[in-house]
């Protein structure tokens, strides 16, 4: 028999979900559009294909991206944020903002700190 979990204050249950290195990131790519796995471990240099793997099949499981698999040969997987997952846009897009700010705090400025790649307009 499974026991009812418990939260402190609902920010666990968040954290939970998107927490960890790597999950706010994979997000933020997705809310650019459909990336495959290649995509995503181009644009995360750092993380291990292991990870990635580990912390797409996370995300999915806990429904907020999609694993969408096309039957041809060789087989092609894209991920994408599920509905669900298009929710957390705003609180994705107020951390990048937030991220930013604080580059700026530290560094004086954002400029050769924050990769120029698109992404960081």
């Amino acid at each position: 028999m499974e026991t009812k979990k418990k939260y402190n204050i609902s920010v666990e249950a968040t954290l939970e979900v998107i927490g960890g290195k790597w999950k706010c990131v994979i997000l933020c790519h997705l809310t650019h559009g459909k990336k495959r796995t290649s995509e995503l471990r181009r644009l995360m240099p750092n993380i291990s294909q292991k990870m990635l793997t580990q912390q797409l099949r996370e995300l999915e499981n806990d429904g907020v991206i999609n694993r969408i698999l096309y039957h041809e040969l060789p087989p092609k997987v894209e991920y994408e944020l599920s509905d669900y997952g298009k929710s957390l846009e705003p609180i994705l897009t107020s951390l990048c903002n937030w991220g930013e700010e604080h580059i700026v705090k530290v560094y004086g400025s954002k400029e050769g700190y924050l990769e120029d790649n698109g992404l960081n307009d």
